[in-house]
């Protein structure tokens, strides 16, 4: 019988070394993986592609990770927030120690998705002309000019969720969906921490992240 379950959060993390890339749902403070995000922070991995919306939520539950530079990049739609002094690792953006990807929020989403589908790239006529999109390649269709966008994927993806059943099916609560299901497609190893994690299977129609894109599930305190 499939139970994808884990005990804890090292066995959730098992495999992950350094330099590892590692998506991080989450959006306004909405889906965001706690448990597993400060978890991390108790390592000594390094050298890290971290793929998230915006770092401020991984800087809050492991501030260690920037402050000891074992993040190496960020792919992100949303860089520095407002109001507010600057971050550690808003600092390290603005002196250049650390790595800045700025992707438009929908490319973004789909370039994960991509990436999930096994799809190599694909082209969209957002940023085009832009700083976000010099040095790539253009192509004209039907009159149109369009950039193209590789797809982004990661080797793992820490993904917060509402509830999920011991095959690794995903049920959200309403915006905690956010960039899960993109995530979950678009990564190796995609673990996600639950609320409620059930013996018995989430009924099919309220399934949002089918089990096969699932690969660890852990329960964390309601």
């Amino acid at each position: 019988m499939i139970d994808k379950r884990v005990e804890n959060v090292e066995q959730a993390l098992d495999g992950l070394t350094d330099g590892a890339t590692i998506m991080m749902s989450g959006f306004g403070g909405t889906g965001i993986p706690h448990t597993l995000t400060t978890a991390l922070g108790a390592t000594s991995i390094g050298n890290l592609t971290l793929i998230t919306n915006g770092v401020r939520h991984t800087e809050d539950c492991a501030p260690a990770l920037f402050e000891d530079k074992r993040v190496a990049k960020v792919i992100v739609s949303a860089a520095r927030s407002r109001g507010r002094e600057p971050t550690t690792s808003e600092r390290q953006l603005e002196d250049g120690t650390l790595e800045l990807e700025l992707v438009p929020q929908g490319t973004f989403a789909e370039r994960m998705r991509a990436a999930g589908a096994g799809i190599p790239a694909f082209y969209t006529p957002t940023g085009l002309g832009t700083k976000l999109t010099e040095g790539k390649e253009v192509r004209e269709f039907n009159g149109r000019q369009y950039v193209l966008e590789a797809a982004l994927g990661a080797d793992f993806a820490f993904i917060g969720v509402e509830r999920a059943d011991r095959w690794g099916n995903v049920s959200f609560r309403g915006t905690q969906e956010n960039f899960g299901p993109a995530m979950a497609m678009g990564s190796r190893i995609a673990i996600v921490e639950a609320r409620h994690v059930t013996d018995e299977p989430i009924p099919p129609r309220e399934v949002d992240i089918p089990g096969i894109y699932v690969q660890r599930v852990l329960q964390i305190p309601a």
